[in-house]
């Protein structure tokens, strides 16, 4: 028997993969862009919540106007929205990947992304990348857990 879908944002939950019974299931928000592949916005397994790299797409699935900072106020976001569908927020990450197009652009991502996180912030990790889906400069992935 699958799980129910988690959260009540209207959000369609993910496939699960064969076999694998109740141990993870998809969560899908609604006010985050749709994943454009074969992956899920996000999979929660226990307490923990695994978020997939967002990009700075509106709902639509459009890429938003502006700069590196413009698209990380969008990214984090879109990683909020699917927080909440799954209950937790911002406040539950505990581990976060940034890639980035051009590290020259890292303070521009940093100044926006220390706006959404109190300390104690979460563990990151922040790489350069040659190329980035739908020409994206920021892709932001995250691990949450639950309180408790």
């Amino acid at each position: 028997m699958r799980p129910p879908p988690v959260g009540g944002g209207g959000g369609t939950p993910a496939p699960e993969t064969p076999g694998a019974g109740s141990l993870k299931q998809g969560v899908t928000a609604a006010k985050a862009p749709a994943a454009i592949g074969p992956y899920s916005q996000a999979i929660r397994a226990g307490g923990w919540l695994f978020l997939s790299g967002q990009l700075p797409l509106d709902a639509k699935g459009d890429m938003v106007a502006g700069g590196v900072a413009a698209q990380t106020e969008r990214i984090l976001s879109n990683l909020q929205a699917v927080l909440l569908e799954a209950g937790m927020d911002l406040g539950n990450v505990v581990k976060t990947t940034v890639y980035m197009t051009d590290l020259k652009e890292f303070g521009a991502m940093n100044e926006v992304y220390a706006r959404h996180f109190a300390a104690p912030c979460p563990a990151r990790a922040t790489v350069q990348v040659a190329a980035l889906p739908k020409g994206a400069a920021v892709e932001i992935s995250a691990i949450a857990v639950a309180a408790g």
